[in-house]
């Protein structure tokens, strides 16, 4: 792992031990000792990592900017027939109780 890191991304090992120090602390990497080696493994989900990236980008955001942000988003990706069934029957049952206007929030907390 050192090596891969160190000579793709120019990473000194303690800098990559940091990183994987952190991401074990995180829980996001799981551990095993084999001998003296460390063995890491994922401890997430993939899709449970990318709805954690997506859900940490929109709270970034003001959530005035949601809705254009997703219109692009679905507008810019290629998405199966399921998928956008499965959407539209989310939005259908997020409308009945939306609100006509969304308020900003930035400045609430």
């Amino acid at each position: 792992m050192i090596d891969i890191l160190s000579n793709k991304m120019d990473w000194s090992a303690s800098t990559i031990k940091t990183l994987l120090s952190r991401l074990c602390d995180k829980e996001f990497l799981g551990i095993k000792k084999d001998g003296r080696k460390n063995i890491y493994y994922s401890a997430i989900k993939e899709q449970a990592a990318y709805d954690m990236s997506v859900k940490r980008v929109f709270e970034s955001m003001c959530c005035m900017h949601y809705g254009e942000t997703l219109h692009d988003i679905i507008e810019n990706i290629e998405l199966s027939k399921s998928d956008i069934d499965s959407i539209i029957d989310v939005l259908k049952k997020k409308r009945d109780t939306a609100p006509e206007e969304v308020h900003c929030k930035c400045l609430e907390e």
